[in-house]
């Protein structure tokens, strides 16, 4: 370990192990420590033994469950979108060879108490109950015209600048309702909250463009894929390709305690008296608790069930997202659902989350609307857990810390942190324009 590296990576949380992937491959001499024994840090998969271990000491699983090698349970379980950042960085990375992805049967939204399929093109609007016969007119020309614009199409753009107008004024043009504006900005865009109303409507644009693209791709019922036997195999994937870069990688390493010189700068990391000398340190919150701060909680039940979540046509894997304004929030709750045709449970068995930004200290009553829409539930397990951002100056200290997951079940923001992470790290910008048909092979 007495070695120079370009990198020193703490944690094989996903975003690490994406990180020390990309800079392997860019010629980085990586050195991946992590203080357990195992991959993934907080974004893991547990089988059924840990899982009772982790939130019920030393309790031993009901045997009506099943086998516990056929479970795995992700602690933060979230789909990719099919056409989305972490599927480019997947195909960027030639990463696609390790995994076989599956693509999620549904995408549903929360309205006025019951769940709807999210409609994604102006065929869907015209079918979908969310919404009374003039309005799914106004709606369809409003799916038109995002499908039909192009950046350097001006014939397109409908006299529309979506970089200065905002996106509230160019929804207005369409006359849409508040109800209709609140399943497509947070089922379909996936805006975490209304702020983006006020901001240029580029943005929210796209956001709607990639969902249709992604529902497109596979022609599933959802644009959603997710790995079989779950999130876990993504980090394992990643330090296998930082390995066949050059990369090495070291579990069950205690302490790794960063070794900052006079000027504060990071020059390595030492652990069981010897210390790896490098250039910069990338880890998750974890290692450098000093240089982070709060800026919440996310609160989840896990629950395990022996059906679908009821009015999803039977779906064995599933996300519904229950917009803020639905339930009187701040801040949405999203539902995940996912089943033996992920290899993540047992036939006849399902893993369902119900997952918020907390806003009280009681998150049972907190996730309750979600949990209500579940059915009855074999197992529940509660869980809230803190979310830290960074707050070093990177260029001051050599240090490049992520942020913590959110309460989404979907990657867009995770993705958004580690290309933002990426720049930070080398000064480029990660080109992710690459050819997704080459994804469709790893694909079922």
């Amino acid at each position: 370990m007495d070695e120079e590296y370009d990198v020193v990576v703490l944690g094989t949380g996903l975003k690490e192990c994406i990180l020390s992937g990309l800079l392997s491959v860019d010629g980085l001499k990586v050195l991946h420590m992590d203080r357990n024994d195992y991959y993934g840090g907080e974004s893991t998969s547990l089988n059924l033994n840990q899982l009772w271990k982790r939130f019920r000491g030393e309790d031993k699983p009901p045997e009506s469950l099943g086998a516990s090698r056929d479970y795995n349970v992700d602690m933060i379980p979230k789909f990719m979108m099919a056409n989305g950042g972490l599927v480019r960085i997947l195909i960027h990375t030639d990463v696609t060879k390790y995994l076989n992805f599956k693509a999620v049967d549904g995408s549903y939204v929360y309205n006025k108490g019951k769940i709807h399929k999210v409609p994604a093109n102006d065929v869907e609007a015209l079918k979908s109950p969310l919404m009374g016969l003039f309005e799914k007119r106004r709606a369809r020309k409003f799916f038109i015209y995002v499908q039909d614009y192009d950046e350097n199409d001006p014939k397109s753009h409908e006299g529309l600048d979506l970089n200065k107008v905002k996106a509230r004024d160019v929804i207005s043009k369409y006359g849409l309702d508040d109800n209709t504006v609140d399943f497509i900005g947070h089922a379909l865009a996936l805006q975490l909250d209304d702020s983006y109303l006020d901001e240029p409507a580029m943005d929210f644009v796209k956001r709607m463009k990639l969902y249709a693209e992604s529902l497109a791709r596979f022609r599933g019922g959802s644009p959603y894929i997710y790995p079989l036997y779950g999130l876990g195999e993504l980090p394992q994937a990643f330090a296998r390709l930082s390995a066949v870069y050059g990369g090495t990688y070291m579990l069950s390493k205690p302490e790794c305690k960063v070794e900052f010189d006079a000027d504060g700068k990071a020059y390595g990391v030492t652990s069981e008296g010897e210390t790896a000398k490098c250039k910069k340190v990338v880890c998750d919150p974890s290692y450098l608790p000093n240089k982070v701060k709060t800026i919440g909680k996310v609160a989840r039940a896990i629950c395990l069930m022996s059906h679908p979540i009821p009015s999803t046509h039977d779906s064995q894997s599933v996300q519904v997202i229950l917009p803020q304004k639905q339930l009187g929030r701040k801040s949405d709750m999203y539902l995940f659902s996912c089943s033996c045709t992920h290899n993540v449970a047992p036939k006849g068995k399902y893993i369902a989350f119900v997952t918020t930004a907390a806003e009280t200290d009681d998150p049972q009553t907190e996730l309750k609307p979600g949990i209500d829409l579940l059915g009855p539930v074999d197992e529940i397990f509660f869980e809230t857990y803190d979310r830290y951002e960074p707050t070093n100056q990177d260029d001051a200290d050599n240090c490049f810390i992520s942020t913590s997951y959110d309460a989404t079940t979907h990657f867009e923001t995770t993705v958004q942190d580690v290309i933002d992470m990426y720049s930070k790290i080398t000064g480029k910008t990660l080109d992710l324009t690459v050819d997704l048909s080459a994804a469709s092979a790893s694909t079922e």
